[in-house]
């Protein structure tokens, strides 16, 4: 994608916004609680800025982009500021130029209250297509590989990818094609994924059949 054509989204999502936040103050004048989300402000900001690529009810339509219905709110939200610039750092620490100008545009309430309605959607389920793999899949996933000093992805993600909330990401049923790109980001570190040591430091230790596998694996927990 070129300058132009990123240059033109930021300037639609900032624009959708300005336009979100005249509708909120003529509704509601009064200070809104910014601790407290707005699942409708959430929806509208989910139609009009995130629908195209993560479907209006978080439910994307493939793995080149995440699903995020029914992910937890505060991971969510967490990931909306790693993508935005922080005083004193060269990058984000996701380095995402598209993601960054999109959450750049938003403010923080702005992804409280997107992050609550995407938290409250329900995610279509995925499956594993790789008969082969599943036995490796499931191996890493349940029991790590000890001789590598990789964990079982279950001690932080559940026995059925549900995470734990404001801790660790749900992961079940999500594209296996994106959770690849994610474990080999966190393998680059700086430059493409620097937001998560932990993760950083299990995903240099896979390799990239193993990715493939326990990707695959995850895709289809339920």
């Amino acid at each position: 994608m070129n300058r132009l054509c990123k240059a033109l989204m930021v300037f639609q999502v900032a624009a959708g916004l300005s336009g979100l936040a005249i509708q909120a103050r003529a509704a509601d004048p009064a200070k809104a609680d910014p601790a407290k989300p707005d699942i409708n402000r959430g929806q509208a900001i989910a139609v009009q800025v995130c629908a195209s690529c993560h479907g209006a009810d978080g439910n994307s339509a493939g793995g080149a982009y995440p699903k995020l219905a029914g992910q937890h709110p505060d991971y969510l939200v967490k990931q909306l500021k790693d993508f935005k610039p922080q005083p004193g750092a060269k990058q984000p620490a996701r380095n995402n130029a598209i993601m960054t100008g999109m959450a750049s545009a938003l403010s923080d309430q702005d992804m409280v209250n997107v992050a609550a309605y995407l938290a409250t959607q329900a995610q279509k389920p995925g499956y594993a297509h790789n008969e082969d793999t599943v036995a490796l899949g499931q191996k890493i996933y349940r029991g790590g590989i000890a001789d590598k000093g990789v964990p079982a992805c279950a001690s932080c993600h559940g026995p059925t990818g549900q995470g734990i909330p404001s801790q660790y990401p749900r992961l079940s049923g999500q594209w296996a094609e994106y959770t690849v790109a994610q474990l080999n980001a966190f393998t680059q570190g700086p430059g493409a994924r620097n937001n998560n040591e932990a993760m950083h430091a299990v995903a240099s230790r896979l390799s990239d059949s193993e990715i493939k596998a326990v990707a695959d694996y995850i895709a289809g927990l339920h």
